[in-house]
């Protein structure tokens, strides 16, 4: 037989399945050990990367070196996130490369030719995706910020950074469009510097305000015009408003003024997938104007020329997640660093804001008496003196004053009834001698739901044979009643108008300019079409008596920001508040004054060393916990520490705030004070301490809060 013949006598291998198994042969090369990468060559040029791994814990607060595989070169580049194994001990080590530990997301921030670590690096687990969304200015923002607030980077990460969607990467940004044309001044003519304003940031200026608004429904139309001039400047703006309402509001008035497409809205309401496509436009630059909520403090704007913030004093500014960073102070860093414009607008004033013009940071941008006269409603106070010649009206909560505001109010359009509590009868006292009524159980407030049997508010137990322990009364009467028992009261009263709630449970957005009686919760009002004819400020003595530093600052904003919502004086815009008229924020209300009660307010601050004229801490855990981690912590020499002191014990099954103990422990509060210019040094030995801490196995939990918003 011939060579031919016998070659072909041989069993062909078929073509297809060579080039399957040549094709499987090349691929296992460089694609050995996925993930740790067991083999595989390293980037040729920056083979490091230095990585931000997403762990909280103080102890880890620092950058870890990776080795960069060389399939990862293209992909891996600063900003992107990637996954690592993080948790191999040393001993872990093959083929030169550490193995090990659990997988976890981190961010990479730099690549270098080599690192600081001299033992073996661990290589990069995968990119996850290859959209750069940590850049320089973001990482620098939030490493000012975690050390601000005694915290860790990566925490504060996890706030700047929106939850990847695959699906919004995968979608184009929209391009850039040409900076607008300047606005006119509008309404910010009735402002002595408005139209100056205005104008510096048109001209691509740094200017700083504290702004206090004057009441009526322009100040979304301002802040508009104010976004506007600093695009016009080729820069882009930032504004943080406190709730979704708001944000609608400024929302619509940037519609209005720039039209469609030149800024972004950055809101829970939107649902992660729109929440990620709308940072991402702003990230990519082709959106130069953000307004949203407290989240879109981090939103990284390009060219940052302006950032504004709507009513600082509100608590939806203050973020619960640690470290718990505030929108204003987070705001002020971002003007610090990127040197652009700040403004802080309100229709009341806050001692933090008073601050920023007492020490010359910031300029105050306000209007004149007579534009104050205007705009602002008549303001009416009812005195304990007029309550006790009225009998009847102190059975019913409101004194004869109130009733004539509301009738004269309810023929023109609807009239807003502010209550401090929502529900039916939140807290009860014997009738006789006003004792608390409580539970003979677990003494917790009694309440009386909807008009029900009377019930524990914190073990939910009912009280059928209740008697004060005092007189041995069975009367009850109302110590502060809340809206929906004002709403069922004014509804007798008035059974011919309709009458709205809106509180916690169900926030109206607004209602129509028709007579109406709207009861609402502090913060919950609704905005009137036409504004309301008059408003009634119930309870006043509820707010002012809260056991707070910030008592009266706040029931004066919280007033303000009702009456503000009230036509003004010369369209018969009418307000009546029940409180004592001697009392300071009633006074400031009566004279619509909310500056001049923030200055006065700022010097008993500074008489008594108090924030924000001092830097505050504080330090709370169980009693132990709290004496030995301030006795270990190496505070600075000007610090002082105030207490510890006994925190009320949370009951099993009773309402609980951020920040509370667990229910049934007992919790110690210090508080430690250093005067200013020490606040980096306080924050700094409280963030060593407590990792040091950490790092050595204790378990003992201790909490950090820098700049706590109410201190007692």
């Amino acid at each position: 037989m011939s060579s031919e013949n016998e070659r072909s006598e041989e069993p062909a291998e078929p073509e297809q399945l060579a080039l399957i198994r040549e094709t499987v042969r090349k691929a296992k090369v460089p694609r050995a050990k996925p993930r740790t990468w067991r083999g595989a060559a390293l980037a040729k040029e920056l083979p490091v990367a230095r990585v931000v791994v997403n762990k909280g814990s103080l102890h880890l607060d620092q950058f870890f070196d990776y080795a960069v595989p060389e399939e990862l070169d293209e992909t891996a580049r600063p900003g992107v996130r990637v996954r690592v194994r993080f948790g191999a001990g040393a001993h872990q080590v093959k083929n030169g490369r550490r193995e090990g530990g659990r997988l976890i997301d981190g961010f990479l921030v730099e690549r270098r030719a080599t690192s600081d670590y001299s033992g073996p690096l661990a290589a990069l687990a995968d990119v996850v995706s290859p959209e750069p969304v940590l850049g320089p200015e973001l990482l620098g923002l939030a490493r000012a910020v975690a050390d601000r607030y005694a915290g860790s980077l990566a925490d504060v990460l996890q706030l700047a950074v929106p939850p990847r969607s695959a699906r919004a990467e995968g979608r184009p940004s929209p391009e850039p469009l040409p900076p607008p044309a300047a606005p006119e001044p509008g309404s910010w003519s009735r402002y002595e510097r408005g139209p100056a304003f205005l104008e510096s940031l048109a001209r691509g200026g740094a200017p700083r305000a504290v702004w206090n608004a004057l009441p009526g429904p322009h100040w979304a139309e301002e802040i508009g015009r104010a976004v506007a001039a600093t695009l016009a400047s080729g820069r882009g703006a930032l504004v943080v408003v406190p709730d979704g309402r708001a944000a609608a509001r400024v929302d619509a008035a940037l519609t209005t003024v720039l039209g469609e497409g030149r800024h972004a809205l950055l809101t829970a309401e939107a649902g992660p997938e729109k929440r990620y496509a709308q940072w991402l436009a702003v990230r990519r630059g082709g959106v130069r104007a953000v307004v949203g909520t407290r989240a879109a403090m981090f939103a990284p704007v390009r060219d940052l020329g302006l950032v504004v913030i709507w009513d600082d004093g509100d608590g939806s500014h203050s973020e619960l997640h640690a470290p718990q960073p505030h929108a204003r102070d987070v705001l002020l860093l971002r003007a610090a660093h990127d040197r652009c414009a700040f403004l802080l607008g309100s229709t009341s004033c806050t001692v933090e804001a008073a601050q920023l013009v007492e020490s010359g940071w910031a300029k105050a941008l306000s209007a004149g008496r007579d534009q104050v006269r205007r705009a602002a409603p008549l303001i009416q106070t009812v005195g304990d003196g007029e309550l006790a010649r009225d009998e009847a009206a102190r059975a019913a909560r409101l004194p004869s004053l109130a009733w004539q505001a509301v009738r004269e109010g309810l023929k023109t359009g609807p009239v807003l009834v502010q209550v401090p509590r929502r529900g039916y009868v939140p807290r009860l006292a014997c009738e006789r001698c006003r004792t608390p009524a409580r539970c003979r159980h677990c003494a917790g407030p009694l309440e009386a739901p909807e008009q029900q049997e009377l019930r524990c508010g914190w073990c939910g137990r009912g009280a059928p044979d209740w008697h004060c322990v005092a007189c041995g009364s069975t009367r009850l009467r109302a110590q502060v009643v809340g809206a929906r028992r004002t709403a069922e009261e004014l509804g007798r009263a008035f059974p011919a108008v309709p009458v709205r709630t809106s509180g916690r449970d169900h926030v109206l957005d607004s209602v129509p300019g028709r007579p109406a009686l709207v009861v609402s919760t502090p913060g919950a009002e609704p905005v009137a079409e036409g504004g309301y004819a008059a408003a009634l400020l119930l309870d006043g003595w509820a707010m002012l008596g809260r056991p707070d530093l910030r008592a009266g600052e706040e029931a004066l904003r919280r007033w303000i920001d009702a009456a503000s919502l009230v036509r003004g004086q010369p369209e018969g815009g009418t307000v009546v508040v029940v409180a004592e008229p001697t009392l300071r924020p009633v006074q400031a209300l009566v004279r619509w004054d909310p500056v001049g009660h923030a200055q006065r307010e700022l010097a008993e601050r500074a008489e008594l060393g108090f924030p924000p004229v001092s830097r505050m801490a504080a330090v709370t855990g169980p009693p132990e916990a709290v004496e030995g981690f301030l006795a270990a912590a190496g505070l600075p020499p000007d610090a002082e520490v105030l207490g510890p002191v006994p925190l009320p014990v949370v009951r099993p099954g009773g309402p609980r705030r951020p920040g509370d103990p667990p229910p049934g422990e007992q919790w110690d509060r210090a508080l430690v004070r250093v005067p200013p210019g020490s606040g980096a040094a306080l924050a700094a030995a409280l963030k060593q301490a407590r990792a040091a801490r950490l790092a050595r196995g204790g378990g003992d939990p201790v909490r950090i809060r820098v700049d706590p918003p109410d201190i007692g």
